[in-house]
Protein backbone atom coordinates (compact mmCIF):
# COMPACT_ATOMS: atom_id res chain seq x y z
CA UNK A 1 0.00 0.00 0.00
CA UNK A 2 1.58 3.31 -0.99
CA UNK A 3 1.23 6.27 1.93
CA UNK A 4 -1.70 7.74 2.80
CA UNK A 5 -1.71 11.80 4.35
CA UNK A 6 -5.08 12.40 6.47
CA UNK A 7 -5.50 15.37 7.96
CA UNK A 8 -7.50 16.71 11.30
CA UNK A 9 -8.43 20.03 11.29
CA UNK A 10 -11.46 22.17 12.89
CA UNK A 11 -11.90 25.06 15.91
CA UNK A 12 -10.77 25.02 18.80
CA UNK A 13 -11.98 22.55 21.46
CA UNK A 14 -13.40 20.70 18.38
CA UNK A 15 -11.75 17.21 19.41
CA UNK A 16 -9.81 16.66 17.03
CA UNK A 17 -6.56 16.24 18.56
CA UNK A 18 -8.29 13.46 20.63
CA UNK A 19 -10.15 11.41 17.69
CA UNK A 20 -6.48 11.70 15.87
CA UNK A 21 -4.68 9.44 18.90
CA UNK A 22 -8.33 7.41 18.95
CA UNK A 23 -8.14 6.81 15.26
CA UNK A 24 -4.62 6.36 15.77
CA UNK A 25 -4.72 3.90 18.18
CA UNK A 26 -7.60 1.53 16.06
CA UNK A 27 -5.72 1.49 13.11
CA UNK A 28 -2.63 0.07 14.66
CA UNK A 29 -4.60 -2.54 16.01
CA UNK A 30 -6.39 -2.96 12.63
CA UNK A 31 -2.44 -3.86 11.43
CA UNK A 32 -1.73 -0.40 9.79
CA UNK A 33 1.95 1.38 10.47
CA UNK A 34 1.27 4.39 11.45
CA UNK A 35 2.47 7.94 12.19
CA UNK A 36 1.07 10.94 14.20
CA UNK A 37 2.58 14.28 13.71
CA UNK A 38 0.83 17.61 14.67
CA UNK A 39 1.58 21.49 12.71
CA UNK A 40 3.70 23.62 13.49
CA UNK A 41 4.75 21.07 16.24
CA UNK A 42 6.08 18.35 14.51
CA UNK A 43 9.81 19.74 14.06
CA UNK A 44 12.29 21.66 16.09
CA UNK A 45 11.73 24.28 13.75
CA UNK A 46 7.93 23.87 13.74
CA UNK A 47 8.44 24.31 17.72
CA UNK A 48 10.26 26.98 17.72
CA UNK A 49 7.79 28.74 15.32
CA UNK A 50 5.09 28.35 17.74
CA UNK A 51 6.87 29.76 20.48
CA UNK A 52 7.57 32.96 18.41
CA UNK A 53 3.74 33.59 18.19
CA UNK A 54 3.80 33.18 22.66
CA UNK A 55 6.77 35.68 22.76
CA UNK A 56 5.06 38.88 24.30
CA UNK A 57 7.23 41.36 22.34
CA UNK A 58 6.38 39.51 18.35
CA UNK A 59 3.41 40.59 16.88
CA UNK A 60 3.67 39.13 13.51
CA UNK A 61 1.29 40.30 10.41
CA UNK A 62 -1.23 38.55 9.21
CA UNK A 63 0.68 37.94 6.02
CA UNK A 64 4.07 37.04 8.36
CA UNK A 65 1.64 34.56 10.38
CA UNK A 66 1.07 33.17 6.69
CA UNK A 67 4.81 32.96 5.69
CA UNK A 68 5.32 31.40 9.52
CA UNK A 69 3.57 28.68 9.14
CA UNK A 70 4.78 27.65 5.34
CA UNK A 71 8.26 27.65 6.12
CA UNK A 72 7.07 25.07 9.63
CA UNK A 73 5.10 23.03 6.97
CA UNK A 74 7.98 22.98 4.57
CA UNK A 75 9.93 21.66 6.80
CA UNK A 76 7.75 19.05 8.08
CA UNK A 77 7.17 17.78 4.97
CA UNK A 78 10.64 17.38 4.17
CA UNK A 79 11.70 15.84 7.41
CA UNK A 80 8.82 13.83 8.04
CA UNK A 81 5.30 13.23 6.13
CA UNK A 82 6.95 12.68 2.55
CA UNK A 83 9.56 10.26 3.72
CA UNK A 84 7.05 8.74 5.86
CA UNK A 85 4.55 8.29 2.77
CA UNK A 86 7.33 7.12 0.76
CA UNK A 87 7.59 4.15 3.20
CA UNK A 88 3.78 3.29 2.90
CA UNK A 89 2.70 5.13 5.91
CA UNK A 90 -0.95 6.25 7.57
CA UNK A 91 0.36 9.40 8.46
CA UNK A 92 -2.14 11.16 10.65
CA UNK A 93 -1.38 14.98 10.72
CA UNK A 94 -2.98 17.47 13.55
CA UNK A 95 -3.65 20.75 11.25
CA UNK A 96 -2.36 20.74 7.38
CA UNK A 97 -2.41 23.07 5.00
CA UNK A 98 -6.08 23.51 5.55
CA UNK A 99 -5.58 25.04 8.49
CA UNK A 100 -3.52 28.34 6.63
CA UNK A 101 -6.72 28.65 4.53
CA UNK A 102 -9.21 28.79 7.87
CA UNK A 103 -7.04 30.86 10.25
CA UNK A 104 -5.18 32.86 8.23
CA UNK A 105 -7.53 33.59 5.13
CA UNK A 106 -10.74 33.59 6.76
CA UNK A 107 -10.03 34.48 10.29
CA UNK A 108 -7.42 37.32 9.49
CA UNK A 109 -8.35 37.74 5.69
CA UNK A 110 -5.42 37.11 3.43
CA UNK A 111 -6.97 36.01 -0.05
CA UNK A 112 -7.09 32.09 0.15
CA UNK A 113 -6.28 31.67 -3.30
CA UNK A 114 -2.62 33.11 -2.68
CA UNK A 115 -2.79 30.83 0.66
CA UNK A 116 -3.45 27.70 -1.68
CA UNK A 117 -0.72 28.46 -3.93
CA UNK A 118 2.12 28.63 -1.21
CA UNK A 119 0.55 25.53 0.65
CA UNK A 120 1.32 23.83 -2.79
CA UNK A 121 4.65 25.45 -3.20
CA UNK A 122 5.52 24.58 0.55
CA UNK A 123 4.56 20.99 0.14
CA UNK A 124 5.77 20.50 -3.03
CA UNK A 125 2.05 19.21 -4.02
CA UNK A 126 1.94 16.79 -0.90
CA UNK A 127 -1.84 17.12 -0.22
CA UNK A 128 -3.95 15.07 2.06
CA UNK A 129 -5.87 11.79 0.90
CA UNK A 130 -8.95 12.54 3.22
CA UNK A 131 -9.66 15.70 5.37
CA UNK A 132 -12.01 15.44 8.55
CA UNK A 133 -13.39 18.81 9.78
CA UNK A 134 -14.86 18.57 13.09
CA UNK A 135 -17.39 21.32 12.90
CA UNK A 136 -18.58 22.53 16.16
CA UNK A 137 -20.02 25.75 17.56
CA UNK A 138 -17.16 28.21 18.37
CA UNK A 139 -18.73 29.24 21.47
CA UNK A 140 -19.39 25.48 22.66
CA UNK A 141 -15.60 24.81 21.77
CA UNK A 142 -14.77 28.49 24.03
CA UNK A 143 -16.06 26.26 26.70
CA UNK A 144 -14.63 23.04 26.45
CA UNK A 145 -10.90 24.61 26.09
CA UNK A 146 -11.91 27.45 29.28
CA UNK A 147 -10.23 25.50 32.26
CA UNK A 148 -6.56 25.08 30.43
CA UNK A 149 -3.92 28.05 29.16
CA UNK A 150 -5.24 29.39 26.04
CA UNK A 151 -2.47 29.71 23.22
CA UNK A 152 -2.00 32.75 20.80
CA UNK A 153 -5.09 31.62 18.31
CA UNK A 154 -7.29 30.63 21.07
CA UNK A 155 -7.64 34.28 22.72
CA UNK A 156 -8.94 35.53 19.74
CA UNK A 157 -11.99 37.07 19.96
CA UNK A 158 -15.04 34.78 19.39
CA UNK A 159 -15.48 36.87 15.75
CA UNK A 160 -12.55 35.61 14.69
CA UNK A 161 -13.26 31.55 15.52
CA UNK A 162 -16.57 32.07 14.00
CA UNK A 163 -15.12 32.80 10.00
CA UNK A 164 -12.63 30.12 10.70
CA UNK A 165 -15.73 27.63 10.71
CA UNK A 166 -17.30 29.71 8.41
CA UNK A 167 -13.74 29.16 6.39
CA UNK A 168 -13.40 25.56 7.13
CA UNK A 169 -16.79 24.97 5.78
CA UNK A 170 -16.29 26.74 2.67
CA UNK A 171 -13.25 24.71 2.21
CA UNK A 172 -15.68 21.19 2.58
CA UNK A 173 -18.18 23.07 0.11
CA UNK A 174 -15.28 23.64 -2.38
CA UNK A 175 -13.68 19.72 -2.11
CA UNK A 176 -16.56 17.92 -0.46
CA UNK A 177 -15.05 14.49 -1.55
CA UNK A 178 -11.70 15.32 0.01
CA UNK A 179 -12.90 17.15 2.86
CA UNK A 180 -15.09 15.22 5.39
CA UNK A 181 -17.35 17.44 7.71
CA UNK A 182 -17.46 15.21 11.17
CA UNK A 183 -20.64 16.87 13.59
CA UNK A 184 -18.02 17.22 16.92
CA UNK A 185 -21.04 18.39 19.35
CA UNK A 186 -22.00 14.11 19.81
CA UNK A 187 -20.25 12.12 22.19
CA UNK A 188 -16.57 11.27 21.44
CA UNK A 189 -17.62 7.60 21.16
CA UNK A 190 -19.93 8.74 18.54
CA UNK A 191 -17.76 10.71 16.77
CA UNK A 192 -14.71 8.11 17.07
CA UNK A 193 -17.09 5.33 15.40
CA UNK A 194 -18.09 7.39 12.29
CA UNK A 195 -14.15 8.79 11.65
CA UNK A 196 -13.34 5.08 11.82
CA UNK A 197 -15.69 4.46 9.20
CA UNK A 198 -14.86 7.10 7.22
CA UNK A 199 -11.14 6.23 7.23
CA UNK A 200 -11.94 2.47 6.75
CA UNK A 201 -13.30 2.99 3.43
CA UNK A 202 -10.68 5.72 2.26
CA UNK A 203 -8.11 2.89 3.02
CA UNK A 204 -10.11 -0.26 1.44
CA UNK A 205 -9.29 1.97 -1.81
CA UNK A 206 -5.66 1.26 -1.40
Amino acid sequence: MRGVLITFEGVEGSGKTTQLARLGRWLTGQGYRVERTAEPDGTALGLAIRRLFEHPKIHPTPLGEVFLFMAARQQHVAEKIRPWLERGRVVLCDRYADATVAYQGYGRGIDPDLIRELNVRATGGILPDLTLVFDLDSREGFRRIGRRRLDHFEKEALAFHRRVRRGYREIHRAEPKRVRLIAASRPPAVVGAEVEAVVGELLRGF
